[in-house]
């Protein structure tokens, strides 16, 4: 899944802001909104945010820093998500984690150094009769073992 994002840019920002603005949680909307244009939140659009909607910085912060998808750099060409939730850390999900962030040179919440993985934790992908689990760019893969976990890094990677 190769994405291209958009560089940020305050004229485009305030332009999704203003097409959301008017909408029921419009905080919520918007910030997916300049993720889903710039592939992150750019800080400078937190004021912005909250001018618009008549909030506080603190009131936006407070969400953009609430919600786990939500990301202050863009993330790298692939994402690979590791539940980190207890059924899939009773079913072997720390080692399994350990593994790919060995695999990859980076730890969970990072991404590698040639922008091709992102490794992010999350927290319950509701798979928990199939753990542990993990979504590599949106697809779901349960019952994961070493064998599984290093052919998702491998596909990440290319």
């Amino acid at each position: 899944m190769t994405v291209g994002y958009e560089p940020w840019d305050k004229a485009r920002g305030a332009e999704i802001i203003a097409e959301h603005a008017g909408l029921e949680g419009a905080t919520l909307v918007i910030l997916h909104a300049l993720q889903e244009a710039f592939g992150y939140v750019p800080e400078p659009a937190i004021p912005m945010v909250a001018e618009a909607l008549n909030l506080s910085r603190a009131e936006v912060h407070g969400v953009f820093t609430f919600y786990h998808d939500f990301r202050k750099q863009p993330a790298g060409r692939h994402v690979l998500k590791l539940c980190r939730a207890e059924a899939c850390q009773a079913a072997g999900g720390d080692a399994l984690a350990a593994r790919a962030e060995a695999k990859l040179g980076v730890s969970l919440g990072n991404t590698t150094a040639d922008e091709r993985v992102t490794l992010e934790p999350i927290y319950c992908l509701g798979l928990c009769a199939t753990a542990p689990s993990a979504m590599l760019d949106g697809r779901v893969i349960g019952r994961l073992d070493e064998a599984r976990i290093d052919a998702l890094v491998a596909e990440a990677q290319r």
